[in-house]
């Protein structure tokens, strides 16, 4: 997964030096760029914004979506000055880094060949739309509440109805999406009143019957203050067959076994590339219970198995990985993750380290990865 001609080659390679990192999918009628970038040390989070800016420029595409993970709210400015107003969605969550703190930076999803569009709520861009390959995509971020006085019960809610009346306006509902994000700030305190809200949800609106989504739901603050925010991508046929599939874990239960409204995994073949969206893995053994209790380095390890176990179940492997996000509880325990992946033997693939609470207070850990593939499942 590298940039597909020589030049944008060199280009990329000289990007990865300064801290940005890039998957790239060629696919019928269309290039997905995955951005990983990072800040480096001594240099202003600005110029990691620029050097993204400049890249997206060369490659010639178009952003779908925009998330910021560690950084202060006060780096919106250094944002709009790199990019300009985007017509696209942007997810920050400031909690757990300091500018001083390896452990943040940037993820983005952006295209060359489609034309993407912005989906706005209420005069608001909540995500961008296009279609490839005979489908049509839709990525939402940056979802908020629109009264942060309410309950967190409420603004859930709240967050729930926005997603649902921006896919309404291009043409979808929550049967079409494949995976979801939720950022819940101060999530250890209410993640079990969130999960009510959510499987309510789901029941009301028949997502049972059908695709239930991979997601992640971890600890996170954003700039607004608001109980979290959130973000998803659907899809819809519009000349090609899609049909998404639910993927079990080979290492553990279903989540819906003790009361979390979630696949483990979801892969669907669009394009003739087969994705893999794996949720939020933490380490939590067959039956649902957290294991490992204080030790980081086994979590690591358990997690990284499970995680594993789902890619080889599709035939694939770490270096199908487009992106993910490491969360640790503890920002001074990524070593323990470092040294996980130096005994497999696996490096280079894009992975963003944040510090974020994660779903359980036993839990120290969690990756979430998605992963690509041409090749069908052996």
């Amino acid at each position: 997964m590298n940039c597909g001609n020589s030049a944008l080659k060199q280009e990329c390679e000289a990007y990865l030096k300064r801290g940005v990192q890039v998957a790239t999918v060629t696919r019928q009628g269309c290039v997905d760029y995955y951005i990983t970038g990072v800040p480096r040390e001594g240099t202003p989070v600005g110029a990691l914004f620029s050097d993204a800016a400049a890249l997206i420029r060369e490659l010639g595409a178009s952003i779908v979506s925009f998330e910021v993970f560690g950084l202060p709210g006060s780096d919106h400015a250094a944002l709009r000055e790199a990019f300009g107003d985007g017509a696209w969605p942007v997810l920050w969550v400031e909690e757990g880094c300091g500018r001083d703190n390896p452990l943040c930076g940037i993820q983005i999803w952006a295209v060359a060949g489609p034309t993407v569009r912005p989906v706005l709520v209420e005069g608001r861009c909540a995500g961008t739309e296009f279609e490839a390959d005979g489908v049509r995509y839709c990525r939402l971020g940056g979802i908020l509440p629109a009264d942060i006085t309410q309950s967190r019960a409420d603004q859930t809610e709240a967050v729930f109805a926005q997603m649902e009346r921006a896919l309404e306006s291009v043409g979808m509902d929550f049967s079409h999406v494949w995976r979801t994000w939720f950022y819940n700030y101060h999530m250890l305190e209410w993640y079990g009143e969130f999960n009510v809200v959510r499987t309510a949800y789901f029941k009301a609106h028949r997502v049972f019957d059908g695709l239930v989504p991979a997601s992640t739901g971890i600890g996170g603050r954003n700039a607004a203050g608001a109980a979290l925010t959130a973000g998803l991508i659907a899809a819809k046929a519009v000349t090609a067959p899609l049909a998404p599939e639910a993927i079990p874990s080979p290492l553990q239960c279903p989540a819906l076994n003790y009361g979390s409204s979630f696949s483990r995994a979801v892969e669907v073949e669009t394009g003739g590339v087969r994705r893999l969206f794996i949720s939020g893995t933490a380490s939590i053994e067959p039956g649902g219970l957290s294991v490992h209790i204080g030790d980081v380095d086994a979590q690591v390890d358990l997690t990284m198995d499970v995680a594993g176990a789902i890619l080889e179940s599709r035939g694939m492997g770490w270096h199908n990985v487009s992106r993910a996000i490491a969360y640790f509880k503890i920002g001074e325990d990524k070593p323990a993750f470092d040294r996980c992946c130096a005994a497999r033997g696996i490096n280079g693939f894009p992975v963003l380290y944040t510090n974020n609470d994660i779903c359980r207070d036993d839990l120290l850990f969690e990756i979430e990865v998605d992963a690509v593939s041409k090749d069908p499942v052996s």
